[in-house]
């Protein structure tokens, strides 16, 4: 994501106790450095040699959204329109299982209109990017 002309955002229910808010971005960052591995810088060393694990090498503002209008931005994505954009959601869906197994059976059988987000991650084109979240507020 480190190119220009790319942006990634994260997108959090602002109504979710911190703990859950906390495990979305936690779960949204672990696919997105799956996903874009060069995201992630080298291993840094401080003054007395200790090494420091990379951590992202570009900003990830996390923005503040409600259920609506993360199921607008999920639905908004799934056009034509935003279809060079990756999209990673976490959802109740997904909350509620105990293995990916449970996950797999449980999407399957869900509607997209069933699904209560609770995270998106949104990464590509910064435009874009920008166009669906650039008047959201930052999730503080």
């Amino acid at each position: 994501m480190s190119k220009s002309g790319q942006k990634c955002v994260l997108v959090i229910d602002g109504a979710l106790p911190a703990g859950v808010a906390a495990n979305t971005a936690a779960i949204l960052g672990i696919t997105l450095g799956k996903r874009f591995p060069e995201i992630v810088g080298p291993d840094v060393a401080d003054a007395a040699g200790r090494v420091h694990t990379g951590i992202t090498g570009s900003p990830i503002p996390i923005l503040k959204g409600d259920r609506a209008l993360l199921h607008d931005l999920r639905e908004r994505l799934c056009t034509e329109e935003f279809s060079g954009l990756l999209t990673v959601d976490f959802s109740d869906v997904a909350q509620r299982c105990r293995v990916y197994d449970e996950y797999i059976s449980g999407a399957a059988a869900a509607s997209p209109e069933e699904f209560i987000y609770y995270g998106l991650a949104i990464c590509g084109d910064a435009k874009k990017v920008s166009r669906l979240t650039g008047s959201l507020p930052l999730l503080r």
